[in-house]
């Protein structure tokens, strides 16, 4: 089967991300300038500027920087993502949430406000969630069936709380452990197909009236890199190394995917794709805006995490689109549909 590689595009603005929001309060978003929508449209235009060529052949990839002309990159399929687009957004730019849909993409849901889910009260929580899906559903006269939490803080309640809200998915859980704002779930003991969990409907009683066939909830996690199988060594059954904890690097996107060299990662995702057959990627829209307003007073770290690299985020994405090209790039449901998890949509 061809590798499947899940694009996912977190729609928030500069000034919502959690690093900024010591300097920058709720209640200031209002007087901000909105570049959510050009920024979504450069990425919109990547990925539409892929071209099909006709079928058993498959053109060398173009090395040409996507921001001097079109460029141009042949794949055997065009790429599909899922749209994670916060609330928010949406209510201000509800024409956006209809041509992500309309240029053949997913739109799912990253909650209303961007708050932590750790840190909201379970009914405070469920209206985040239940409010931000109604407002797409209505935008879009669609159903909206995924979910993903602001920087990945989610655990095994509120993950309850995303099935109780009537979600088909979520894609909140991210492995790598030194991030304080990450949270965790106890996945051990869930069926695993590709790299989707399954999360039986017995422990999650909602009805699912969208979809009835499926029974379960699903997790599909942010791809992090277990250093053992970038370097493909292997324990001896004997080893007093084996009951280590593996080392996970963070590898799913985002700042790492600005901040890691280009070709050492490309070299983990082939090594990811190699021993799980699928890997999920995420970026957001303003991580492709090197001219977005600089914050007076952050720390140098917060301010390298999010500043770095961002002239050459658009030129990166382009780049592995035409390193992995001979793969399926998909969206979460299609992917979840791919591995016989669910029925189509109605």
């Amino acid at each position: 089967m061809t590798p499947s590689i899940l694009l996912t595009i977190d729609v928030e603005d500069w000034f919502q991300v959690e690093n900024f929001k010591p300097w920058i309060p709720f209640s200031s978003w209002s007087s901000h300038d909105l570049r959510v929508e050009k920024n979504t449209h450069r990425i919109l235009d990547l990925l539409d500027s892929v071209e099909v060529p006709p079928s058993g052949t498959l053109a060398p990839a173009s090395t040409q920087h996507p921001s001097v002309g079109k460029p141009k990159l042949c794949c055997f399929r065009n790429p599909r993502a899922t749209f994670f687009v916060l609330g928010w957004i949406a209510k201000r730019k509800p024409h956006l949430v209809r041509e992500i849909h309309a240029r053949g993409h997913e739109v799912a849901s990253h909650g209303y406000h961007h708050t932590l889910c750790k840190e909201e009260p379970s009914e405070k929580l469920k209206n985040d969630l239940t409010d931000s899906k109604k407002l797409l559903e209505d935008i879009l006269a669609a159903p909206v069936l995924g979910y993903r939490a602001p920087s990945f803080s989610i655990n095994d309640d509120i993950l309850k709380i995303i099935a109780d809200c009537g979600y088909l998915y979520d894609s909140s859980y991210n492995s790598f452990a030194m991030h304080r704002r990450y949270g965790h779930i106890d996945l051990s003991q869930n069926r695993k197909k590709g790299i989707a969990l399954e999360i039986p409907k017995t422990q999650h009683p909602a009805p699912r009236s969208h979809d009835p066939a499926s029974s379960s909830l699903f997790e599909l996690p942010i791809t992090n890199l277990n250093l053992k199988d970038l370097f493909s060594y292997r324990l001896s059954a004997n080893s007093n190394q084996q009951n280590r904890a593996p080392l996970v690097l963070p590898w799913g996107g985002g700042g790492y995917f600005r901040l890691l060299p280009t070709l050492f990662f490309k070299m983990g995702v082939k090594a990811i794709l190699k021993k799980q057959g699928a890997y999920l990627f995420y970026l957001h829209p303003w991580e492709v805006d090197p001219q977005q307003p600089q914050v007076p007073g952050v720390p140098k770290a917060f301010r390298l995490r999010h500043y770095a690299n961002l002239d050459k985020t658009e030129a990166k994405l382009f780049s592995f689109i035409a390193a992995f090209r001979r793969c399926t790039f998909t969206n979460c449901y299609d992917y979840l549909r791919l591995q016989q998890l669910l029925c189509p949509k109605a």
